[in-house]
């Protein structure tokens, strides 16, 4: 039978990263035109190589000029999405310390010290990206997914839920919810809620992967499968698959495994 800890790490690795960068998507200003988040209703869908140009443009203006805080956040976008996240962390630290009221910066400066695993200082810093005169459902939500890889599951469900007030039915709360309840290790409602998340178009693939991951801890492995290898093409649904069986199958080693392009978690 799975321990309580091992369930926990199985839901995280599959889930988390993705989870942080969907809990603060679409929480932009002016300043960055150009989203480049997970879960949101503006996904970044951008290769690989448009990331690594992007870091190749923005690192040498940030350089020239670090004050300049579109250029910084550009720059901190490109660093997050090639994996380059505790340089991403130092520039917009540097961001913050100059800008200390901004709160788009201060969104993104909490989610990449998420991403990059400083929990507590994400959680402090996300507390300032807004107010309780004026909350912020990107920021709730980022918080509660802080708040779920700190073991605090029941606290983090409190903040989703009060996120879906001030945007009902919005599809990155809900993931984010779901992927919540499968760490409390509640795959009823997990799923309920990820079926609610999926229902809204167009989805997101990582979202039908958590779904697929947690009809697959309830045992059931050909539904599983056949909503893994939804939307997905042949190449990416095989590996999709054979990734899922492998989590499904509890062995962990794998559960440090890098996860299949567009198979992450499932953000906000």
């Amino acid at each position: 039978m799975m321990s309580s800890n091992r369930f926990a790490r199985l839901v995280a690795s599959a889930a988390f990263v993705a989870a942080v960068g969907a809990a603060t998507a679409g929480c932009q200003t002016s300043q960055i035109a150009d989203s480049t988040n997970s879960i949101s209703l503006a996904p970044d869908l951008r290769s690989e190589a448009d990331l690594r140009h992007d870091a190749q443009v923005y690192g040498p203006l940030y350089r020239a000029n670090p004050s300049d805080i579109n250029v910084a956040l550009h720059y901190a976008q490109a660093l997050r999405g090639t994996g380059q996240h505790a340089q991403a962390a130092a520039v917009l630290e540097q961001v913050a310390l100059q800008n200390p009221h901004n709160k788009q910066v201060l969104g993104d400066y909490g989610r990449a010290l998420a991403e990059e695993g400083d929990y507590q200082q994400a959680l402090r810093v996300l507390e300032r990206a807004h107010t309780p005169d004026q909350p912020d459902w990107h920021i709730l939500s980022a918080q509660g997914a802080v708040l779920d890889q700190l073991g605090r599951h029941e606290d983090a469900q409190r903040y989703y839920q009060t996120a879906l007030k001030m945007a009902p039915d919005e599809p990155t709360i809900l993931s984010n919810l779901g992927l919540s309840y499968a760490l409390s290790k509640d795959l009823k409602n997990a799923e309920a809620t990820l079926r609610r998340a999926a229902a809204h178009q167009p989805i997101d693939p990582r979202v039908r992967q958590n779904l697929a991951l947690v009809v697959g801890l309830q045992g059931r492995f050909a539904e599983a499968e056949n909503i893994a290898q939804a939307d997905l093409p042949p190449d990416e649904a095989a590996a999709n698959v054979a990734y899922l069986r492998k989590m499904l199958a509890g062995g962990g080693k794998d559960l440090a495994e890098k996860r299949p392009a567009r198979a992450a978690a499932g953000s906000s």
